[in-house]
């Protein structure tokens, strides 16, 4: 399995921005792609964006436009851009890793939106 460790989530007021970055490590077999996924109080998870081995990435559409994914050649670290943040951003961000072994996720990263 994959190890990731995502960082730099925090409080921001509306129309802010945030980067986070998720550190992959760990992985014995090539990582097929990397995403984000987000869940918000009493919500399910939701996919948000990522990004695949060829670089095509692809969003969810309420963040298209203000988030992008991108990710080093080696697939160490993979960061997500967000700008023009909203109050309904607000969720635990999550970093997941697929390769042919399965899914690996990393703990988390707490955004906050203000209004």
């Amino acid at each position: 399995q994959v190890q990731l460790v995502e960082s730099g989530g925090g409080f921001v007021q509306a129309g802010g921005s945030l980067r986070l970055s998720c550190a992959a490590s760990r992985s014995k077999v090539p990582i097929n792609s990397m995403g984000w996924y987000r869940q918000a109080p009493g919500k399910e998870r939701d996919w948000v964006a990522t990004i695949l081995g060829n670089g095509l990435t692809e969003y969810t559409d309420s963040v298209k436009g203000r988030f992008a994914i991108s990710r080093d050649k080696t697939w160490s670290a993979v960061t997500l851009q967000m700008n023009n943040l909203k109050p309904e951003d607000t969720a635990v961000y999550y970093c997941r890793a697929t390769t042919s072994w399965g899914t690996s996720w990393g703990q988390g990263t707490q955004v906050t939106v203000s209004s």
